[in-house]
């Protein structure tokens, strides 16, 4: 049987970029705006000025996403391309202690001295720096930092996100609104969890109970507090 005979392999690796940014977004924008709506409705306020609080909310989180992702990624890309840069100058200056390196790398995961430095030697001819950056610095294309994706992916998310409770505290009376957002955005959440994990080959559950659990203690928190300064106010 050859490698081509062999059953295929799907793994989701691939996805982890632009699927950490939308998964944090949305449950950001959820569980923010809903504890937001529902903190403001706990201290007696009209219906305009829950739906004001939760509209600022969405607006201000959705480009505090976007930046705060578009920051740290680029920070993380500024620094994976000094370290290349590093990396090709030691290359070139440096190829055979560069060989001798990458060679004790392959050795460390279990080759012979005698295979690692043809391995070594091999990828230096082939793709020096790719071998490098893979194996000596963990940088791979599928890792690779991308500030923009990740900035529109968590902007998008949170929006979408923080649009489920600003809805639903929209169709409720102001009475039930506290109780219609809280259920929308816990079940939101949990398909949230859901969701996420069949795209990134995660167990469900796990998923669903983390996700729901913290939304709920979020919400429960800022309805607390509400109640508390509404009625001292």
């Amino acid at each position: 049987m050859s490698y081509r005979d062999l059953p295929g392999e799907h793994h989701f690796m691939h996805r982890i970029g632009w699927l950490r940014a939308t998964v944090l977004g949305a449950n950001d924008g959820i569980v923010s705006t809903a504890s937001l709506v529902i903190g403001v409705a706990a201290a007696g306020s009209t219906n305009s000025q829950i739906l004001v609080a939760g509209v600022a909310g969405l607006v201000a989180g959705a480009m505090s996403m976007a930046a705060g992702e578009f920051i740290s990624v680029s920070s993380q890309s500024d620094t994976e391309r000094a370290d290349l840069a590093t990396e090709r100058a030691a290359l070139r200056d440096f190829p055979e202690a560069e060989t001798l390196e990458l060679a004790r790398i392959y050795e460390a995961r279990g080759l012979t001295p005698e295979l690692a430095m043809t391995v070594s030697q091999q990828l230096m001819v082939t793709d020096a720096l790719g071998a490098h950056a893979r194996d000596e610095l963990g940088i791979t294309e599928v890792a690779t930092a991308k500030p923009v994706q990740a900035a529109l992916s968590s902007a998008a998310s949170f929006a979408a996100g923080a649009a489920l409770p600003l809805v639903a505290a929209w169709a409720a009376p102001v009475a039930q609104i506290t109780w219609v957002a809280s259920g929308v955005s816990l079940a939101a959440l949990a398909v949230l969890g859901l969701v996420s994990a069949s795209i990134g080959g995660a167990g469900k559950m796990r998923a669903v109970i983390r996700v729901v659990f913290w939304g709920a203690l979020a919400m429960a928190a800022t309805a607390l507090i509400g109640r508390i300064f509404g009625t001292v106010v």
